[in-house]
């Protein structure tokens, strides 16, 4: 559901990753000791003449630093922010009116809305998208007769002041109606794997706003403690680690909802995953199935929520299928584009009429 701010993530991390690499590898060569000048060389004397504007190795690693941490710490600012809109967004699809959102959502909302019309009038460069009208047209709605015709104004729940350590996360999250989000941000496979047996995703989050504090507020910084190209690409690798976390854990809640208003249902489980055919045995019920259509494999207990497509599909005869129409439980062989596990439980999508 979160694909596209999912990939923008991993774009921007990734093009940190390349500079920080990039900036290692040429450090190595302009100030390596065989490093000779070659006159009758033209890309020899280039890089001499390079060698000669580039800042000394103390100062540039310095400036990688703190070039690195403000650029992440943003990356997931944003990413929050746009994840927490595309949810907002969401909500109107899947509760029919306004009074039936969450208490804490319509609180959330109604306070944001109060909070954005006295910040228009302080600060017109910052909310120059919006309006009084656009600010208070949903909340109006949502009171109005028409309330199933609400509309949720993002900003009125990404409005924060303080950098988004844990608490401050899981608080804004939960006052946008999704509980539990640490939880599952530590149950995450990305996150573990990531971490191993050492820190923990509080800490390793801490760590970032605090060096990207120091970068911001001109905070000095000893030689010694400045974090080499592997330190800072494992800050990249846990950004994005973080990032998908949030995704699906945001795409669970949605998935919540939906089953409970018939939008989405439970078809089945996968019984056996095979890692080299990168396919499964799965266990599906009373359903119809093609080639090409989306699922979603789910797991509550181990924080997975994946969105896959289906490339084909055995039947019990081992006959290959490009549409099966089920009336019972059936084993399956069903082969995704994405890797998976055994375990998952498995979604559709409920047909509209």
């Amino acid at each position: 559901m979160f694909e596209s701010i999912l990939e923008t993530v991993q774009e921007n991390v990734e093009t940190v990753r390349s500079i920080i690499r990039t900036n290692e590898e040429l450090r190595k060569l302009l100030f390596s000791k065989d490093f000779i000048i070659d006159e009758d060389n033209q890309y020899y004397q280039q890089l001499s003449l390079i060698k000669q504007l580039v800042p000394n190795t103390v100062n540039w690693r310095l400036y990688d630093h703190y070039s690195v941490v403000m650029r992440l710490y943003a990356i997931y600012e944003q990413f929050v922010k746009e994840l927490i809109t595309d949810w907002s967004n969401y909500l109107p699809e899947i509760f029919s009116n306004y009074s039936e959102l969450p208490e804490k959502v319509r609180k959330t909302h109604q306070i944001g809305v109060s909070k954005l019309l006295m910040e228009l009038q302080k600060d017109k460069t910052r909310f120059e998208h919006l309006s009084v009208d656009k600010v208070i047209r949903g909340l109006y709605l949502g009171l109005s007769e028409n309330e199933d015709d609400f509309e949720l104004l993002a900003d009125a729940f990404i409005l924060h002041e303080q950098n988004l350590r844990k608490e401050i996360l899981e608080t804004l999250l939960s006052k946008a109606g999704i509980s539990d989000s640490w939880k599952w941000v530590e149950k995450h496979r990305k996150i573990k794997d990531f971490l191993g047996n050492e820190n923990t995703a509080e800490g390793q989050l801490k760590e970032i706003i605090d060096y990207r504090n120091d970068a911001a507020h001109g905070g000095l910084i000893e030689i010694d403690n400045v974090l080499s190209e592997n330190q800072l690409v494992d800050l990249c690798t846990f950004i994005e680690a973080l990032c998908q976390a949030l995704a699906e854990l945001v795409t669970y809640k949605i998935i919540e909802k939906q089953k409970l208003i018939g939008q989405i249902k439970e078809i089945g489980k996968i019984s056996r995953w095979f890692d080299k055919l990168q396919a499964c045995q799965a266990k599906i019920q009373n359903t119809q199935l093609s080639v090409g259509e989306e699922l979603f494999l789910v797991s509550e207990d181990t924080a997975y929520c994946k969105s896959v497509k289906i490339e084909s599909i055995m039947d019990k005869h081992d006959n290959q299928q490009q549409k099966i129409n089920l009336m019972s439980e059936q084993v399956l062989g069903l082969k995704f584009n994405s890797s998976a596990k055994k375990g998952l439980i498995i979604f559709q999508y409920v047909p509209k009429n």
